[in-house]
């Protein structure tokens, strides 16, 4: 099979496998039809190229995902993954959302229905807790950020640090924690152990991350002024 590539030339414009000129407002070409509404049938194929690179990446790694292997699974050629997708990073950063969406609900919905330090034992557990029983989701985030896949919204950045250090400030403020405890650096200190729960559970597949979490609770509780009391969670 040979691949409908298309070059762009220096003027900007783009020309097919045979040098026929592609105009960039072509409706075949791939950003203007990214810019239209999708088809419920492109959306369904959309959906399944992205659930398909969620899998390949989990069990072979980002490097050993192609764009060739993708369009296997899905029965499809090469082509036609083309066709959604510009690029096998374009597909890779759209698993990613996918998945980080879906982390976010799931997580969201634990800690929206609490406040004050419950808040925070909820992002606790929730997020141990997901990526625990969804060790796919976890390995595509882990393979995703390992390479040079142009992602931005990662594990380390600003937002989430700020989000947890507001579920901290909330919690000083309702009385739970200590007045004296900064949120920005017990933020970090949370998100950091909670990696390291999920990071030593993809190592070792017998690590009790559960009782990793509520070890984590109880630590939090006791060292940023909660009183200790029976760590349980219906969730996790």
């Amino acid at each position: 099979m040979v691949e409908n590539t298309t070059v762009r030339s220096e003027s900007g414009a783009r020309r097919g496998r045979y040098g026929k000129r592609v105009h960039p407002n072509d409706p075949t070409s791939a950003p203007v039809r990214a810019a239209k509404p999708l088809t419920i049938t492109e959306q369904a194929r959309r959906a399944q190229l992205v659930g398909v690179t969620i899998d390949l990446v989990a069990r072979h790694g980002y490097p050993g995902t192609s764009l060739a292997r993708i369009a296997e699974a899905a029965g499809i050629s090469k082509a036609a993954v083309l066709y959604h997708f510009p690029s096998k990073d374009a597909v890779v950063r759209t698993a990613y959302a996918s998945v980080l969406e879906s982390l976010t609900d799931y997580v969201g919905a634990e800690v929206g229905s609490r406040s004050g330090a419950s808040a925070v034992e909820a992002y606790v557990r929730s997020l141990v807790a997901y990526l625990r029983d969804h060790p796919d989701h976890t390995r595509m985030i882990v393979e995703a950020l390992s390479e040079d896949t142009g992602i931005g919204d990662t594990p380390n950045a600003r937002s989430r640090r700020e989000a947890v250090a507001g579920l901290i400030d909330a919690a000083r403020a309702a009385g739970d924690y200590r007045p004296s405890i900064d949120p920005q650096a017990t933020a970090v200190i949370v998100n950091g152990a909670i990696d390291a729960i999920v990071s030593e559970c993809l190592a070792d597949p017998d690590f009790d991350s559960r009782h990793a979490a509520e070890e984590l609770v109880t630590m939090l509780r006791r060292s940023l002024g909660t009183a200790p009391q029976d760590a349980g969670n219906p969730s996790s």
